[in-house]
């Protein structure tokens, strides 16, 4: 039972397996022509309904349960738009003679993005942090990250990779297909808030299944311009490794910020809000900001970020909770021998 736990761990989960697939799929049979066109009006009416259901799903008392404590929320806004940012623009001369220019972007867009929300909290909770904490810093990372991803983006992305119309158009796109879908799921929230906390399996479908719908669009897009012939397997290669080192260097900062300045729990929020990186918001403002033969190669980097932030995240937290658990016995006996 022990090796088959481990084997989960190290295997992609079925969400993972999924975007393989979409890949796959779209690098043998790609989506061309007039079937793209209603295809991309598809993506985007899936898009919405995704940020639809998060709008509904995500409760304002969970947002303001950690709203006061600021310090932990600017480490972590510090650590998802300034810190990582600043890793992707030193890495960018280090990285051009190995990766295309698409690749290098997509290196740069995932270090602008914002944290995740889900695996966040899930993570802490396994770790036993602050959970108010760690839903407050997420959430907001999130929809900070609306505004400050493209806009960031417009300053330090090349506009060759940016889609026509600059951050300020981009904004405007985000606006219109990401948060008023998110605001218009917030009003609704009182009329069918229990309904969707009562469905999070379909909840969880539309979710995950509309990120695989945008990644087959992206990549066929991709494909068709000549995406693998463009992309040697040693770029792979390369990408795997800068999104190991770079996971490797935010956590190893956060870990030393959060046990140096914060209480435990506060530590452990910070150690997952501020490393990990969100594809169900990365891809969706991915396909706002970026043309069709690039979207592919922007989104690489980060779905393989994606998977690895799991898998390491899943080990560090697992061991919090298992020296949770060994300080509580170890409370547990001292008080009953006090007693006796």
């Amino acid at each position: 039972m022990q090796k088959l736990s481990w084997l989960k761990r190290i295997l992609p989960d079925r969400f993972i397996l999924a975007l393989l697939c979409a890949i796959a799929l779209a690098s043998f049979l790609p989506i061309h022509g007039t079937a793209a066109v209603y295809y991309d009006y598809l993506t985007n009416a899936a898009i919405a309904l995704l940020f639809f259901l998060h709008g509904a799903k995500l409760s304002r008392d969970a947002i303001y349960a950690g709203a006061t404590n600021w310090r932990l929320h600017v480490a972590v806004l510090l650590a998802t738009f300034a810190l990582f940012p600043l890793i992707g623009l030193v890495s960018q001369p280090l990285l051009a003679g190995w990766l295309t220019p698409e690749l290098l972007a997509g290196v740069l867009f995932l270090c602008l993005l914002p944290s995740t929300v889900q695996s966040s909290i899930a993570f802490t909770s396994v770790a036993r942090g602050n959970i108010p904490g760690a839903v407050c810093s997420a959430s907001l990372s999130n929809l900070l990250g609306v505004f400050i991803t493209p806009l960031l983006a417009g300053l330090l992305i090349s506009s060759e990779s940016i889609s026509g119309g600059g951050s300020l158009n981009a904004v405007v796109d985000i606006l219109v297909k990401i948060l008023l879908p998110f605001v218009v799921g917030q009003i609704a929230r009182r009329w069918i808030g229990s309904w969707v906390a009562a469905h999070p399996r379909l909840v969880k479908f539309v979710d995950q299944g509309s990120i695989v719908l945008v990644v087959y669009g992206a990549f066929s897009a991709s494909v068709v311009e000549g995406l693998w012939q463009r992309t040697p397997l040693s770029a792979l290669a390369v990408i795997a490794v800068v999104c190991a080192v770079l996971l490797a260097i935010v956590m190893g900062l956060t870990f030393a910020v959060g046990r140096r300045f914060f209480s435990r729990e506060d530590e452990i929020v910070l150690l997952f809000c501020g490393s990990k990186k969100s594809l169900a918001s990365g891809i969706p403002i991915a396909k706002v900001l970026f043309a069709g033969s690039a979207l592919g190669s922007a989104v690489l980097p980060l779905m393989l970020f994606h998977q690895l932030q799991l898998i390491v995240c899943a080990l560090v937290a697992a061991r919090y909770g298992r020296a949770a658990d060994a300080a509580e016995i170890q409370t547990a006996e001292a008080v009953s021998r006090a007693s006796r």
